[in-house]
Order: C-alpha cells, then sequence, then structure tokens
C-alpha cells in the first residue's frame, strides 16, 4: 500500500468515527441545543474528511470535482441549517423540553 492508500483511509476511518459520535449525541443529548451541536459540528467535519479522504483516493477520476461541490454544499449550509433550527427552538420555547 501507498502513502496516499493510507492516508485515504485514515481519512475515511477518522471522518467516520466523528460522524458517528455525532449519531450518538443526537440520541443522547436531552435538549434541541445541544443535538443541534451534535448535529453540526462533528457531522459535518466527519462528512468533509471521509470527501477528503475518498478525493485522495480518486485522485485522479473526474468525479473529485463532484466529492468537491458536496463539500462546499455542505460547509456552506450547514450553518444556515444549525441557525434556523436554533432560532426556532428559542422562539418556540422547546430548547429544554428534549424535543428537536
Amino acid at each position: 500500500m501507498s502513502a496516499w492508500e493510507w492516508l485515504s483511509g485514515i481519512l475515511i476511518i477518522s471522518g467516520a468515527a466523528l460522524a458517528f459520535t455525532a449519531a450518538i449525541g443526537i440520541v443522547r443529548f436531552p435538549d434541541t441545543l445541544t443535538r443541534m451541536h451534535a448535529a453540526t459540528k462533528p457531522q459535518v467535519v466527519g462528512i468533509v474528511l471521509i470527501l477528503a479522504g475518498t478525493g485522495i483516493d480518486l485522485r485522479h477520476d473526474v468525479n473529485v470535482w463532484m466529492l468537491v461541490l458536496t463539500g462546499l454544499f455542505t460547509i456552506i449550509t450547514a450553518p444556515v441549517i444549525a441557525h434556523l433550527i436554533g432560532r426556532t427552538a428559542y422562539r418556540e420555547q422547546r430548547h429544554r423540553d428534549g424535543l428537536f
């Protein structure tokens, strides 16, 4: 195995671990605001790491640009979605009810 394959594997595994911990956080955290934190920060970083590892593995393929676009779209939309969820939960005063 080459160094590129090792780097790709490490990025994919670490991204999957972050996405898994985010999924556990969504299930285990008690209220909307803490669940929102678990749904945005580690999930987005995990997805970007998985896409980077896949991009390294497919570095000589045309589909790498689709991975770049997917990563950019995720990075751009995740803060907007988190803001809207947090604002809605705060306005409805459900942020401590455990509803998501």
